[in-house]
Formats: C-alpha cells, structure tokens, sequence
C-alpha cells in the first residue's frame, strides 16, 4: 500500500495524474484487458517510470480505488453529514453522489471502486472497510428518518441498499450528451425516492410519514388508506 502522505506536491499531483489515467483506461477496457505498458504510454511515461510510483497491477487498482474513497469523503460525505435532519441528508447526498459520478476529471475513479472484486486479502479488506462507513451512514439516516415519521417505516439496510442501487448504477446508462442532463437525473431520483413535503402531508394524522417513500395510491389521495380498511 502507497503512502502518498510524505510527497512532494508536483510527486503528488503527478500520482494523482497516473491513477486517474489508469482509472480512465481501466473504465473503458477493463482492469483484465489494459496492461501496464498501455498505461505507461497513456501517461506518457515509460513502464520502468511507471513502476518508480507504482509496485505493481493489483497495488495500482488498490491506489485508484484508496484515491477515490477520498474523494467521495471530501466532495460527499463532509458536505452532507452535519446536516440534522436525516432526510434533508439523505437528499443531498444523493444529490452529490449522483454528480461525482456523472462528470468531472476524477469521475472514472469513482465508478471503479464498484468493480473491486479483483482486490485480494489486506487490500481488499481495506477498502471494504471504508465502504462500509457508507452503509453505516445511509442506515443511520434511514433508521432516523422512519423514526421520526419522515419517510414510511423501512428497514434501514433495505433503504440504504436501494439508494445504492440508484445511484452506483447511474454510469451504466447515463450519457453526457442525451436528453437529460445529470441535474435533471439528480432532481428526478431525488424526489422520486425522497418526495418533498407537500400540505397534505402536514395535515395528515398523527404518526403517519411526512415524506413518502412510494407514491400515494388513489385511496391514500381521497383519505382511505387501504391500511385502515
């Protein structure tokens, strides 16, 4: 495992180039199908320079995949988990992690740390580590948002596996130049998972969910919830 802590700067941008580089190819080949050669060449480095920064393959995927769990903690979690009410929480972090996969430089990073089976032992382990600080928050949000009657009753690790699902699957269809942009996507799943508060559901009985999780049903909209039935 590479420390990039004790770097120089112009070191820790150039490492930083590589693993985006690497990510982008990785993305697009395969981590089977791209070599170390062709990673070499696309970063304009020879393989011999190449293996200065990095040990080997499998170190490199663990690098990219270590980079981006960073960049996901900086550009989502920190800006979202300070947020008190754990619906307004969810809904931004959806939000942010929609938009980190859906464009910028780094965005290839990010996408590959869904394709971590290739990792073995203390790295893999690692990495799985922090991915399960993810779950943990969405349950934590989901678990207090049922609660305090936000959403209707769900268990937290069905609601924090179906916000993953939506989200982490996003780069498989998404396309930059199609007919809706990634704001519009994020405001659509947003609010199709996390509907906003409407003056019905304010004037609802005591108890039931302020937000909704589903849609209403024809007889939720007249006042017979079939649940009262």
């Amino acid at each position: 495992m590479t420390n990039t802590g004790g770097r120089k700067p112009d070191e820790g941008e150039r490492y930083r180039a590589i693993l985006e580089t690497a990510a982008r190819l990785i993305c697009d080949r395969g981590y089977e199908g791209t070599s170390m050669q062709e990673i070499a060449a696309a970063c304009r480095m020879t393989k011999a320079g190449l293996y200065h920064h990095i040990q080997n393959k499998e170190q490199l995927l663990f690098a990219i995949m270590n980079y981006g769990m960073d960049l996901f903690e900086e550009q989502v979690l920190s800006r979202v988990q300070d947020i008190p009410n754990p619906v307004e929480r969810l809904r931004a972090c959806m939000r942010h992690n929609i938009l980190l996969v859906t464009r910028g430089w780094s965005k290839e990073v990010i996408i590959i740390l869904h394709e971590h089976a290739t990792l073995t032992g203390e790295a893999r382990a690692f990495i799985d580590a922090r991915k399960k600080k993810y779950v943990d928050f969405l349950e934590e949000a989901f678990g207090q948002a049922s609660q305090q009657g936000l959403i209707r009753p769900v268990d937290p690790t069905v609601g924090a596996f179906s916000f993953l699902g939506m989200v982490l699957w996003i780069y498989k269809w998404f396309k930059p130049d199609g007919r809706l942009t990634d704001e519009q996507i994020a405001d659509g799943m947003v609010d199709m998972l996390f509907p906003p508060l409407t003056a019905a559901d304010l004037a609802g009985l005591p108890g039931s969910a302020a937000l909704r999780m589903v849609p209403r049903t024809a007889a939720t909209a007249t006042g017979t919830d079939p649940e009262d039935a």
